[in-house]
């Protein structure tokens, strides 16, 4: 399918497939996995579920940004604790380079999490797909899993889920994640994820 002359019901499907977000139900507190970015977005999102009691353990993952030659895990704890997050709830993961090393590099913070109790909540921009399918695959045993979006900016304003097909960065991404993830869940490289009761499950 091409983002080119897509109707009503292709971007629909586009949309729901690729949307991510699946939160954790109210008051449960679970461990929340923040995908490397230069954006501050997620910082935000885990800061304040920490302070309401619902993020008490926090990975943060990237290493060197491609564009602004920051290491993103790190500059994500340092917002953390500018923002009121102790030290000793972060894990710090500065040494990968995509979505899947993401996963990979943090798989023993991934597992201190789950068998501490705690749920996953991967912390991704909305149609950031294949940050379900990493986790399922690298770790099988991550039982019923969430997640939390948010919108990206690109070009000066955000990608949303209403106007990625006429945005001239967010099209591009929006396609190339559906047309990724359906193809690796295809060959068998991605293990699949299905939303059933609020939670993603494999």
């Amino acid at each position: 399918m091409s983002s080119e002359g897509l109707d009503g019901g292709q971007v629909g499907e586009v949309t729901t497939f690729v949307d991510i977000e699946a939160p954790p139900p109210v008051e449960l507190p679970t461990a929340h996995l923040i995908f490397g970015t230069n954006q501050a977005q997620p910082v935000e999102i885990a800061a304040e579920r920490y302070h309401q009691g619902l993020a008490p353990l926090i990975i943060a993952t990237g290493g060197i940004n491609r564009h602004n030659r920051i290491v993103e895990a790190r500059e994500f704890r340092r917002l953390l604790i500018e923002r009121g997050v102790p030290d000793v709830v972060i894990r710090c993961e500065d040494q990968s380079v995509n979505t899947w090393k993401n996963v990979e590099l943090a798989l023993p913070y991934l597992r201190e999490a789950l068998e501490s109790g705690l749920r996953i909540t991967a912390i991704g921009k909305w149609y950031h797909r294949r940050t379900l399918h990493s986790l399922a695959t690298l770790l099988p045993e991550i039982g019923p899993f969430h997640a939390i979006s948010w919108e990206p900016i690109y070009a000066d304003r955000p990608v949303t889920r209403t106007d990625w097909p006429v945005h001239s960065e967010g099209r591009p991404r929006v396609m190339r994640e559906w047309e990724e993830v359906s193809r690796r869940v295809g060959d068998g490289s991605f293990r699949d994820a299905d939303r059933i009761d609020g939670a993603w499950r494999c």
